[in-house]
């Protein structure tokens, strides 16, 4: 049996199931609590443990259940020493001989090229650009072809490439490609081994690529890189890895100081307060949307001004299996769900996607899961806060209560909602309007903010729904449906109504909320 067959045969009772119901249980989702939860299981005949682990794996031996650990249930296995243990070594549906998983970086483009008596040509125009940081908040940075990131260079090992530079910028410019091993003349470093691209000019770099991996480039001009100007330079492997990924994502971490009433990166700034993946804001950012039991690959790079990010993923442990420099040897594989990546640096998570739900994927520090995150300006006493305490006796300062009714029902410290920032109906159009955001609760982007984006794992029905059909989709209705399937339906609390408008407030574990949606019952 094929992997595609056993798959087809492993899915087929629980999806033929729900498909007919799908679109009733999302009119009226209270009928759901009939249903049981509805746990995998193999179909009659379906592979699970293999036969043992010196036995060599072909590429069709893509099974349900190795050595205890289940692509579709949570699950660990039953030996940390295994090559099984937590899906380290499980592959996916895709085959080796398939090649690599097509890289994705939402809301990036990639880099087209020609090819020139064996080179591979691109073409990269450095030059001012305005990036939409969320709906209506266009901010002005330095990139590349009128994007910040820039367009993804994606090429094999062993290409020669050529890359024509233009600078488009007001200033002198310079390009490394960073982590690749080339001719000096063409590291890109300003001075030390070539001249400054004036404004107007072009400069050709040539270099053969021998190494594999998740590299980048950016402009080695420091200010400059504060402005943002940084690309994916993806290295795929002439032989796949193995295990083969279905899905290979690139997310890009980067902060800016942008001061109130500006829309100019502050590039001294040392005190960040807008926070980008791909080069946009949460809840802006385009969620990674996979199927049930894919093996995933997810590429993580800081090209922040100074800070590290603690990148922490809801519902699943996965390993670490490779930095900016290499590919880690399997021996070294590490399993987290947080991982410390810090400026300049990429870290490469891999996992079995075998729990199904929208899973958040963010940065742990706490400044970081907010935007436009700025010092008050004027008196930071709250309207309803009684000063007699403190003019009663100058010499002393009271007693700090940290209750809400001393506080008047206002929680102490930063107030829990962004200062200023407006969505109005025609922004919160633009967060909900994209294929990757269908079905998610109405309240989602509440929390979805600064460093957060989601990690969307749907059945097989589910993500046609979302993913390859135009079919509308009610808010929430494919959460539930997961729930459903899942979770314990009883006991689920459909989000509450949602006004289309008005300031980011309200609750999420950052502070700061963002009104949008509608109540899907």
């Amino acid at each position: 049996m094929s992997a595609s067959e056993a798959r087809r045969s492993f899915l087929k009772a629980g999806t033929a199931a729900a498909a007919g119901a799908f679109a009733a249980r999302a009119a009226n989702p209270a009928a759901a609590q009939e249903n049981p939860r509805q746990d995998p299981t193999p179909a009659p005949g379906a592979p699970t443990d293999p036969p043992g682990e010196s036995q060599p794996r072909d590429e069709n031996d893509v099974r349900a259940e190795y050595d205890g650990f289940n692509r579709y249930v949570p699950s660990r296995g039953h030996d940390p020493d295994s090559k099984w243990y937590i899906g380290k070594e499980v592959p996916g549906f895709r085959k080796r001989s398939d090649g690599p998983a097509p890289f994705v970086a939402p809301d990036l483009e990639k880099l087209p090229h020609t090819v020139e008596n064996g080179w591979k040509v691109f073409h990269l125009t450095c030059e001012p650009v305005r990036r939409e940081f969320l709906p209506g908040y266009f901010i002005n940075v330095y990139g590349y072809n009128g994007s910040m990131p820039g367009p993804t260079i994606e090429v094999t090992q062993g290409d020669k490439v050529r890359i024509v530079v233009k600078n488009d910028l007001p200033e002198p410019t310079v390009q490394h490609w960073h982590g690749f091993e080339l001719p000096v003349q063409y590291d890109g470093a300003a001075h030390v081994t070539q001249n400054m691209i004036p404004p107007g000019k072009e400069y050709v770099y040539e270099f053969h690529v021998h190494e594999e991996g998740t590299f980048f480039y950016h402009s080695h001009v420091a200010m400059q890189e504060a402005f943002g100007m940084v690309g994916w330079f993806i290295v795929h492997p002439k032989t796949p890895f193995d295990p083969p990924v279905d899905r290979d994502f690139g997310l890009i971490f980067q902060n800016f100081r942008i001061d109130p009433m500006t829309t100019v990166v502050d590039s001294w700034g040392m005190d960040f307060n807008w926070h980008t993946i791909n080069g946009r804001s949460g809840p802006y950012t385009t969620p990674l949307v996979c199927r049930h039991g894919e093996r995933v690959r997810i590429r993580i790079m800081d090209f922040s001004p100074i800070q590290h990010h603690p990148i922490h993923m809801h519902g699943h442990t996965f390993w670490v299996t490779g930095h900016e420099g290499a590919r880690i040897p399997k021996t070294a594989w590490v399993p987290r769900n947080t991982e410390l990546i810090a400026v300049a640096q990429a870290s490469n998570l891999e996992f079995v996607a075998n729990n199904p739900g929208d899973w958040v994927l963010h940065c742990h520090m706490v400044h970081h899961m907010m935007n436009h995150m700025v010092q008050h300006v004027g008196p930071r006493l709250r309207g309803q806060a009684d000063t007699d305490r403190y003019t009663a006796d100058l010499d002393t300062r009271p007693a700090v209560d940290l209750n809400s009714k001393a506080l008047g029902d206002v929680p102490p410290g930063y107030p829990q909602m962004m200062q200023g920032m407006k969505m109005d109906p025609r922004a919160m159009e633009k967060v909900w309007n994209r294929r990757e955001m269908k079905g998610m609760r109405a309240t989602a982007p509440k929390t979805l903010h600064g460093l957060f984006t989601a990690v969307r794992v749907l059945p097989d029905d589910l993500y046609h729904l979302v993913m390859e059909t135009d079919e509308p989709v009610e808010k929430g209705a494919v959460f539930a449906e997961i729930v459903r399937r899942f979770g314990d339906y009883g006991r689920y609390d459909w989000a509450p109504m949602m006004d289309m408008g008005g300031e980011m407030n309200g609750g999420g574990m950052n502070g700061g909320g963002m009104n949008g949606g509608r109540r899907t019952r």
